[in-house]
């Protein structure tokens, strides 16, 4: 039996209202979990989807003995459960700074289901097409964003998107692509909305003073007046 799991996390402001999301795949079921915090960060949400897939695993499978693959976008996930787990419970969860690790309590969780397991780790990247991926990080938006989500349970065959197919979507792709390519550009300027008033600012700082923490929150990089004057029209209609 096959069992994969696809996690996402999403949170608004980081920290700000979060959710997680997760598909699970087991056997010829598909089953579709996701959570939420009032305030949360994105690393955390990322990490509870994990979690909570294989606790849901736990307790649907008696004796758990198949390989398990969990795909995730976040590298802080992968690597810490690959390579900085083992030291951080070496050390009593002490970084090499000896401070203490960042979100140890869900470390200490996620260390805890995955004992006894089969783990196959991959590092998909996010929003280029990968339905598995794609399906979590809608989850975890929607409820990130308060939304009232049905979620799926029944058979592969009767799941809406193809959640085994691993191809990228070249225009999804490009898309993220460019997007990478703008946030390395140089400011023209900042624009939030919040509680639906607009206002734009010079520095990343004062946005970020603005919409952190704030629900609903909209906030986005101009690169010159055109584009400043496109986003407000755009922030206008939504």
């Amino acid at each position: 039996m096959s069992i994969k799991i696809f996690t996402d996390g999403s949170s608004r402001g980081n920290p700000g209202p979060g959710g997680w999301g997760a598909v699970v795949v087991n056997g010829e079921g598909v089953v579709e979990l996701g959570g939420a915090e009032k305030n949360t960060t994105n690393n955390r949400m990322e990490l509870q989807a994990v979690i909570a897939s294989l606790s849901f695993l736990e307790v649907e499978n008696e004796n758990l003995t198949e390989v398990i693959s969990i795909y995730t976008d976040s590298s802080y996930v992968l690597k810490g459960a690959t390579s900085w787990l083992a030291g951080w419970e070496r050390n009593d969860w002490k970084t090499k700074t000896k401070d203490d690790v960042l979100n140890k309590d869900l470390w200490q969780r996620l260390s805890m289901v995955m004992v006894g397991k089969k783990l196959d780790w991959h590092l998909v990247a996010g929003h280029v097409g990968i339905p598995g991926n794609e399906k979590a990080d809608e989850i975890a938006t929607a409820f990130a964003d308060g939304k009232n989500l049905a979620l799926f349970s029944g058979l592969l065959k009767e799941y809406e998107i193809d959640v085994l197919h691993f191809t990228h979507n070249p225009e999804a792709k490009q898309k993220r692509s460019n997007s990478k390519s703008r946030s390395k550009a140089v400011a023209y300027s900042y624009i939030s909305k919040v509680d639906g008033k607009i206002e734009i600012h010079k520095t990343w700082i004062e946005c970020e003073k603005r919409v952190r923490g704030a629900r609903g929150a909209l906030y986005k990089k101009s690169l010159s007046l055109e584009d400043e004057k496109s986003i407000v029209k755009d922030f206008e209609g939504r």
